[in-house]
């Protein structure tokens, strides 16, 4: 699971003092007895039985890093920056990444499918970017719900994804299921065989 989190008064990285980055995003290990945090320069630090598989602390990236889930395992993490590229590490794979397209928006956060075989990114204009085995179901592309996509999580047995918006509007995406965002508005000039005309008042002065 790939979370947001707010620091507490537990032992984090803001007690000891060992990161001159924000800290972005955070993994948990399978049975939730440790955890990773990641800094958006990719800097990883480990807690609890979470061990240390490698970083892009010393790498010169395109983009910051903003998200990262880790392998069924937990023998292994994926990395991923604002414009898509992926950081594999330990047992991760890698699957593919958008690091060489042109986004319409920035990647603000991924998941990875219940196997392990395959993750899905997603932007903030909620656009999805499938690799591996991770299957597409749909996606609120456009800015539709008028907020920020800011997270995303497999859904149970892989039956689909989740989406969140800064401002708590869910979207579910999987069979039988579709995104939240209200239908386009009904077209008026359907049907209107009327030739377009524009209309000039100097009286009104308007046009």
């Amino acid at each position: 699971t790939t979370v947001s989190f707010a620091l507490d008064n537990k032992k984090s990285i803001a007690k000891i003092g060992v990161s001159n980055n924000p800290i972005l995003a955070m993994a948990s290990t399978p049975g939730s007895d440790g955890y990773w945090l990641v800094a958006n320069d990719g800097g990883v630090f480990t807690f609890g039985d979470a061990q240390f598989y490698g970083s892009t602390g010393s790498i010169r990236l395109n983009r910051p890093i903003v998200s990262m889930t880790s392998t069924p395992s937990g023998r292994g993490y994926w990395l991923a920056a604002s414009d898509g590229g992926i950081f594999a590490f330990g047992d991760a794979q890698f699957y593919g990444s958008t690091g060489s397209i042109r986004l319409n928006k920035p990647i603000v956060a991924m998941t990875k499918t219940v196997s392990g075989r395959g993750y899905t990114l997603v932007a903030s204009d909620g656009g999805i970017f499938n690799f591996g085995d991770s299957q597409f179901y749909g996606a609120t592309s456009g800015d539709c719900l008028g907020a920020p996509t800011v997270g995303i999580n497999t859904a149970t047995n892989d039956s689909g994804y989740y989406t969140i918006t800064a401002d708590s509007q869910f979207s579910n995406f999987g069979p039988g299921h579709s995104t939240s965002c209200p239908p386009p508005p009904q077209n008026g000039c359907t049907g209107n065989i009327v030739a377009k005309k524009i209309i000039v008042s100097i009286n009104l002065q308007h046009l």
